[in-house]
Parts: C-alpha cells; sequence; structure tokens
C-alpha cells in the first residue's frame, strides 16, 4: 500500500501532537482557561521581536480587531491581492467595508505596480498577503500606502518565520495576523496571532479583546479531536480499503470535526465562532509547534530546492523563479502546468493529493461567489489566468525526501506525455 502524500490533510502534525492533544480532550479543565495562552503570546513575541501580541483562534478573528480598532466600516474600501482565500475577504465584508482587488504579479503576490491605480478617498487600508511564504514587497508597498496615510495590515498566514531583507514578515505594516490553521506553517488547527506595530491600534484592539468570549467547549473539542483522529486513524488507513475516507466522513458527518472553511463563509458570511480568543487548550498545543517551527522551515526549504533542482528544464512554469529565496518558506511550492486537473487525477490515482484547493479561481475555495466577495471577473487578469494553471507541491514535514522523489518521478513522466 503506497503511502498517502497530501497537501491539505492535516500535514503539520506529528505523534507527539496527537497524544498532547488526546491528553487535553481528557483534561477539559485545561479547555478555555489556563495559562498557556499568555505564554504563547509572550514566547510567539520574544521570539519574533514583536512587542504586541494578541492570540485569538483564527486569522480571521485577528483581522477582525484590526479592522475595528481601525475603525474601518460601512463606506470604506480594504485592498486586498487577487488570488487570495474568503477568510481574509469576509472579516472586511462584516464590518461593512468593501473590498477592491489588485492583480497579482509572477510570484503570487500583490503587483505593487498597480495599487496606486486602486486608492481613492475610501481606501483605509491594504492588506499584504506573503503566498505560500515568499514574502511580498512590503516595503514598497507601506511606501506608497504612507504617501496617502492609509493603513498596513500584512497577512501572514503563509509566512511564519520567513524574512525579506533580515527582517521577519510581519515587521514592516501597522499590524499583521498569522494562522496556525490545520495546513498551515505550524498548525493547532485553528488559531491565530496578532501583531500590533502601531502603537495607535492598542486602545482599539485591547477593547475588542476584552470584550470577545471564547469559542464554546464542543468547538474546543472538534479542534483538539482533529489531529487524533486524522494522525492515528485518517492518515493511516486512507488508501487501506477505504477505512481513512470512512473514518473521516463518518467523523465530518457527526460534526466530530470542523470545516475548515465553511459553506456559509464561500457567500460570505462567517460563522458564530468568530471572533473569539484562543482558547487554552489550542494554546497548548501551538506553544509544542512553535519549538518545532525551524526544523519544519529547513524541511520545506530542502525539499523546494530539491523540486527546483529535479524539475528545472521540465515543460512548467515556476511562480517563484528557478533561483533560491533564502528568506522564503515555501509552505507550498507552486509550479505552473497545461493541464492541472489531469495531472490531479493521475496523482491521487497513485495516493498523491495535491489538489489543495488554491486553483480555479481568484478567491479559493473555487465554491466561493465572487459575487458576494464584490469580485469583478476579468478585473485581474493574471490571477485569473494562473489559477487555470497552477498546482502546489507539498513541502510539509511529513514529506520524506522519498516522497518528493516519488512526487518528481510522476510529474516528469505526465508533463512528458503531456497527458
Amino acid at each position: 500500500m503506497a503511502k498517502l502524500i497530501s497537501t491539505s490533510l492535516s500535514p503539520n502534525t506529528e505523534p507527539d501532537d496527537a497524544v498532547r492533544a488526546l491528553g487535553i480532550i481528557f483534561s477539559p479543565w485545561k479547555w478555555k482557561k489556563g495559562s498557556a495562552v499568555r505564554e504563547l503570546e509572550n514566547k510567539f513575541g520574544e521570539k519574533f521581536g514583536f512587542k504586541n501580541a494578541y492570540a485569538f483562534n483564527s486569522g480571521r478573528s485577528c483581522l477582525m480587531a484590526i479592522l475595528s480598532a481601525a475603525r474601518i466600516g460601512q463606506g470604506d474600501e480594504v485592498i486586498v491581492q487577487s488570488f487570495t482565500c474568503n477568510a481574509v475577504i469576509n472579516p472586511i465584508l462584516s464590518a461593512g467595508a468593501r473590498p477592491v482587488f489588485v492583480d497579482i504579479g509572477s510570484d503570487l503576490n500583490m503587483d505593487a505596480e498597480k495599487l496606486e491605480e486602486k486608492i481613492n478617498e475610501k481606501t483605509r487600508a491594504v492588506i499584504v498577503q506573503h503566498t505560500f511564504g515568499w514574502p511580498a514587497d512590503a516595503e514598497r508597498i507601506k511606501a506608497v500606502c504612507e504617501k496617502y496615510k492609509i493603513l498596513v495590515i500584512e497577512d501572514c498566514a503563509h509566512a511564519l518565520g520567513a524574512k525579506k531583507n533580515g527582517k521577519y514578515c510581519g515587521s514592516a505594516g501597522d499590524a499583521a495576523f498569522f494562522s496556525f490553521g490545520r495546513d498551515k506553517v505550524i498548525s493547532s488547527v485553528y488559531g491565530g496571532m496578532l501583531i500590533i506595530n502601531n502603537p495607535d491600534l492598542i486602545p482599539g484592539v485591547e477593547a475588542f479583546y476584552s470584550k470577545t468570549g471564547n469559542p464554546s467547549g464542543f468547538w474546543i473539542f472538534q479542534q483538539l479531536f482533529h489531529p487524533v483522529i486524522m494522525e492515528f486513524l485518517v492518515l493511516p488507513l486512507y488508501n487501506f480499503l477505504n477505512l481513512g475516507k470512512i473514518f473521516l466522513a463518518l467523523a465530518m458527518n457527526f460534526n466530530l470535526l470542523s470545516k475548515s472553511v465553511t459553506p456559509q463563509e464561500n457567500e460570505g458570511n462567517l460563522p458564530d465562532y468568530f471572533p473569539a480568543k484562543m482558547p487554552n487548550g489550542l494554546a497548548i498545543l501551538t506553544l509544542k509547534q512553535l519549538q518545532k517551527l525551524e526544523r519544519f522551515n529547513r524541511h520545506r526549504q530542502e525539499l523546494a530546492s530539491f523540486y527546483m533542482e529535479k524539475i528545472k528544464g521540465a515543460n512548467l512554469g515556476f511562480p517563484f523563479g528557478e533561483r533560491e529565496n533564502l528568506g522564503a518558506i515555501y509552505m507550498r511550492f507552486p509550479v505552473l502546468v497545461e493541464n492541472p486537473k489531469e495531472i490531479f487525477k493521475k496523482m491521487r490515482e497513485n495516493g498523491i493529493y495535491l489538489n489543495d484547493g488554491w486553483c480555479d479561481s481568484p478567491i479559493v475555495p473555487a465554491q466561493t461567489s465572487l459575487l458576494k466577495m464584490c469580485y469583478e471577473n476579468g478585473s485581474c487578469l493574471f490571477a485569473e489566468e494562473t489559477v487555470k494553471h497552477i498546482i502546489s507541491l507539498p513541502t510539509s514535514i511529513k514529506v520524506s525526501a522519498a516522497d518528493a522523489e516519488r512526487i518528481v518521478y510522476l510529474l516528469k513522466s505526465l508533463i512528458a506525455v503531456k497527458i
């Protein structure tokens, strides 16, 4: 039975993370309150040189706090890039503001040259996304924003530990948010951290934080149960008589696991568990994963270097270029192919699941209503063309060098026969 390889099925958990989660499940007094949240905020700030850190239950909640602190709402506009997730757009809509989209450049990040033409008197903030851990040109975007006196918010959901010009992503903006989602750089299934660099925002963030409660006990259980069932049942048995798939389907049907993006989010509405503070139980998981960050990121960089070397010259494109960026962490390694759907299918037949949802639409997942997101078809042509051809090669800690070699062999074989 071939080993399952996936870019989205809890790739960052290891057996000790699942054991820790199981221990917390049987210690319900640790779920909501304890010292872990404050410890996480302090250690996160110390590790990256950030002075003001606030832990929430997701990156979405972090962004809601920033928008509230900046009093961004009805009649305001927030500029974001195309090729983003609706998890970024929905907090803007929830605040009553309107998202305005800028096309991406060849690095899958906002095209800074196209930013200024989208700024007007309604523009209050620009969100700079560091796609797949490749640092955007935040300083250049910041210079434009300073000219018009608008906020810079860094979306570092993919970029924990990434650097640009020797500085950590998250350092350049007035504020930044990070995600600890199930397929992010480190994972507590859900979770996020808000960083404030502009002291003018601190009173508003602290007021928002103080009035925000914890998520429900059942919601916390769903997140704690996720690494347990994935590590010990779903992933080991995924390709064995379909047992792993059956366990996963049953867990989802009985609502024992939460969805990374809900159907209502695809329609522009946030679930009622946003916003919320990070509960103590998930902070315990995040602290454990934070200790692994350097090892995880070194592994990603090594796999990215391997992919770059082994498939250079094949009939595909490299959005990040064909030279290493030592500051990037490569949460994914994207390539452009002529026929991604066929490659997804053939890879899946070999137990390799490459469709992580970052394709087919300029706002992912593909089921997202572009109309509800205020996105106009044809407004970001480069992104719209890119999503027709992109696939992401996995770089998580679960993917070994042998796995990467297998992926490369199959990919080159499929490209060579022009499936």
